[in-house]
């Protein structure tokens, strides 16, 4: 199966381009890179799917592997709904931030920022455990050690 070298330098500017866009601080642009990665994608599907062949359509006298394989078609059907989708949500977002704040950008919160320089300690992960994490003692073992035996209270220690 030979790909044509047209089709990939597409898809690689394509994708190239989406994540280039998807790194911007504006979320117009993350939205065309989003939309720009998910045509790379069906682009990509496509081009797994190998040359043009016959219909899938059922025939004795068709050689079974002249037929054209339609998984990669309906990998890019879904990856379109899906892509659709995405876009619709992202949409969504840029309109409830304009409307709320006005602005395009996503702006550095001062949160972020001192999320961002506190030291990495977390007091549960970096707690020095014990050699030991049982939560049972150690005892010695025989009947006079235990304290659930009849024999270790003193009133019936003459009637056992």
């Amino acid at each position: 199966m030979s790909v044509n070298l047209t089709l990939l330098i597409v898809m690689g500017v394509l994708y190239a381009c989406g994540i280039y866009l998807i790194l911007e601080r504006s979320l117009t642009r993350v939205l065309l890179g989003l939309m720009l990665l998910a045509n790379a994608t069906n682009l990509l599907i496509l081009s797994t799917g190998g040359y043009a062949g016959l219909a899938p359509f059922f025939n004795k006298d068709t050689d079974p592997g002249a037929y054209n394989d339609p998984l990669p078609q309906a990998l890019i059907l879904t990856s379109i709904v899906i892509s659709f989708a995405v876009t619709a949500f992202m949409l969504g977002i840029i309109y409830r931030t304009w409307v709320l704040a006005r602005q395009d950008e996503i702006q550095d919160d001062m949160e972020d920022r001192r999320v961002a320089k506190t030291p990495s300690f977390d007091a549960e992960d970096d707690a020095v455990v014990p050699l030991e994490t049982s939560e049972f003692a150690l005892t010695p073992a025989g009947p006079e050690a235990t304290t659930d035996s009849p024999a270790t209270d003193p009133t019936e220690r003459g009637t056992a």
